[in-house]
C-alpha cells in the first residue's frame, strides 16, 4: 500500500472541498446570512489547514494500483462527508453532528434521506450546499477532482473504476483525464439546460438551481417541504420528471450520439430495457390510481414522476405515494432495487448488471439440459468476459448480505418492518423516501444515532457499489509492499 500517496490524494480532494464551499459563501453573503457565511469560512479554513497538512511533502512513489485506488475512494467520500457536516453543524441549525453527517453523506451519495421535518425553516446558504452536495457528487466527486489533479492514465484508471456505477468501466477517449472532462462536459450543459427550462417554468433562479442539481445528481433534496408538489406546476414537474431519466442514462451514450453513432445508442440492450421498465411502470401505476385521481392526464403525471424519481433514485415527488394502492408502491419498491443505468448518476443494481444476472441464469438453465453446450453471455452484441460475469454475481451475493444485516440492525430501533425495510433499501439504494415512517412526508429523524450512522454507511456502500467501502477494512489492503 502506497499509504504517502493515498494521505497526499486526500489532502488534494480537501482542498478542492474548500474551493467548493465558496459557492455556498457566496450565496449566504449574497441573502446576508453572515453568520452562515462565517460558518462556511471556518470550515474553508479547517479544510485548507488538513488539506495542506496532507500534501506538505509530495510522495516520491506517485504508483497506484487497484487496492489505492479502493482506498482513496473510501476515504475520501468519508473525509468529505465530515468536512462537510460542519457548516450544518457550527451554525447550530441542525444541532447533532450526528444528524449533520447523516444528511452530508445523503448529500454527496446523492441519496436525499433527510432527518429534517422543517426544511424551509434552513438557512439559504445551507439548503444551497446541501443541494450543491448531490451535483457534486452525482457524477462522482474523485471524477471531478481527476479533471484537475494531475494524475497519470495508469493511476488515474484505478480510481475511476472504483467510483464509476456499474458493472463495466472504460475510457471514451485514449486520454482518461479527458474521459473526465467530456463526462463533466455533458453534466454541465444538461444541467444548465435544465435550469433555463425551469426559470421558463416560473421557478426562481435559486430554486431553479437547487432543483436542477438535485436533478443532474439524482439526489431529490428540495428547499420545500412539499418538494415539487409545493410548485402545483404541471410543466415543472414535467421538466423534472423528463430530466430525471435522462440522468439515468448512461453517459456514454451520450457522447456517442455527439459523434452521430446513433445505430450504437439504439442497439443498447440496457436503455431499451430501462425505458421498457419505466413505459410499463407509469401505465400499470397511471391505472391503478386512476380512481385517486378521476383525470387520465393527473394520473399519468403523477405516476410518470414518481416512476422518474424512483427508478433513477433521485427521491423528488409530487405526490403522497405511501397512501397510493399496494399494487402501486410495491412496484416502486421494486423499482428502488432496480435503479437506474450503468454509467449514469442514479444508484440502485442497474440495469446493465440486472441483464447479466438473468441472461446468466438463462445459460447456467439451459447449460443443465445441454451440458455440453458453449453459450456466452451477450450484451449490447458483444461477448460479456466470465470475470465480469462472476464479478456482477458476486456484488449480488454481498449486496443481499448488506441489505439483511442493515436491517436486523436498525430493527433495535423497535419500528415497524415495512418502515425499517424501506428505510435499508432507501439508503443502500440511494434513494431517499421509502414507505411508512421514511415516506414522502415523513424522515429519519427517529432512528437512533447508531442507526443514523449505520445507515449512513449503507449510502456510501450503495454510491460505492459495496467493495470499496468494505475493502478499507481488510488488513490485507493496508499492507505495505
Amino acid at each position: 500500500m502506497n499509504r504517502r500517496m493515498v494521505v497526499y490524494i486526500l489532502g488534494q480532494m480537501l482542498n478542492a472541498e474548500a474551493l467548493l464551499l465558496l459557492l455556498p459563501t457566496v450565496v449566504s453573503f449574497l441573502y446576508r446570512e453572515q453568520g452562515v457565511a462565517f460558518s462556511f469560512l471556518i470550515t474553508i479554513a479547517a479544510t485548507v489547514a488538513f488539506g495542506a497538512l496532507c500534501t506538505f511533502r509530495r510522495p516520491q512513489n506517485r504508483v497506484i494500483y487497484a487496492r489505492e485506488g479502493f482506498a482513496v475512494v473510501a476515504l475520501s467520500w468519508l473525509v468529505l462527508s465530515a468536512f462537510g457536516a460542519l457548516p450544518f453543524w457550527l451554525t447550530r441549525e441542525i444541532p447533532s453532528y450526528v444528524d449533520c453527517f447523516f444528511e452530508t453523506v445523503s448529500g454527496f451519495t446523492t441519496t436525499g434521506a433527510s432527518i429534517l421535518a422543517e426544511v424551509e425553516s434552513l438557512s439559504r446558504g445551507l439548503l444551497f450546499w446541501r443541494s450543491f452536495t448531490h451535483w457534486v457528487g452525482g457524477m462522482g466527486v474523485l471524477v471531478f477532482v481527476m479533471t484537475v489533479i494531475p494524475l497519470g492514465d495508469n493511476r488515474s484508471m484505478h480510481i475511476l473504476r472504483a467510483e464509476v456505477p456499474g458493472p463495466m468501466v472504460g475510457k471514451l477517449v485514449p486520454r482518461l483525464k479527458s474521459t473526465a472532462k467530456i463526462l463533466y462536459g455533458i453534466y454541465i450543459v444538461m444541467t444548465a439546460i435544465e435550469v433555463v427550462l425551469l426559470l421558463f417554468g416560473g421557478m426562481d433562479l435559486y430554486d431553479s438551481l437547487v432543483h436542477s442539481f438535485g436533478t443532474a445528481g439524482t439526489g431529490g433534496f428540495s428547499v420545500k417541504n412539499a418538494s415539487i408538489g409545493a410548485y402545483q406546476s404541471p410543466y415543472i414537474e414535467w421538466v423534472i420528471a423528463v430530466f430525471m431519466l435522462l440522468f439515468g442514462i448512461n453517459f456514454n451514450l451520450y457522447f456517442f450520439l455527439l459523434l452521430g453513432k446513433i445505430r450504437t445508442v439504439l442497439q443498447s440492450d440496457e436503455l431499451r430495457c430501462y425505458l421498457g421498465i419505466v413505459g410499463a411502470s407509469i401505465a400499470v401505476i397511471a391505472v391503478n390510481i386512476l380512481p385517486m385521481y378521476q383525470k387520465v392526464g393527473v394520473a399519468v403525471r403523477h405516476a410518470a414522476f414518481q416512476v422518474s424519481s424512483i427508478i433513477t433514485t433521485t427521491g423528488y415527488a409530487t405526490a403522497d405515494f405511501d397512501g397510493w394502492p399496494q399494487l402501486s408502491r410495491t412496484i416502486l419498491v421494486v423499482l428502488m432495487f432496480f435503479g437506474a443505468c450503468a454509467g449514469s448518476t442514479g444508484g440502485g443494481l442497474k440495469i446493465a448488471r440486472l441483464l447479466l444476472f438473468f441472461r446468466t441464469m438463462r445459460r447456467d438453465l439451459r447449460r443443465m439440459l445441454h451440458p455440453h453446450s458453449v453459450e456466452v453471455v451477450m450484451l449490447d452484441g458483444k461477448p460479456v468476459s466470465e470475470d465480469t460475469v462472476a464479478g456482477a454475481n458476486g456484488f449480488f451475493l454481498v449486496y443481499s448480505a448488506i441489505a439483511l444485516v442493515t436491517v436486523l440492525l436498525i430493527s433495535v430501533d423497535g419500528f415497524d418492518f415495512e418502515t425499517n425495510f424501506t428505510a435499508m433499501a432507501a439508503c443502500l439504494n440511494n434513494i431517499g423516501p421509502g414507505l411508512g415512517m421514511v415516506g414522502p412526508t415523513g424522515n429519519f429523524s427517529a432512528f437512533s444515532d447508531f442507526s443514523k450512522l449505520l445507515l449512513s454507511f449503507a449510502m456510501l456502500i450503495g454510491r460505492l457499489e459495496v467493495f470499496p467501502m468494505l475493502l478499507i477494512f481488510a488488513p490485507s489492503v493496508w499492507r505495505r509492499r
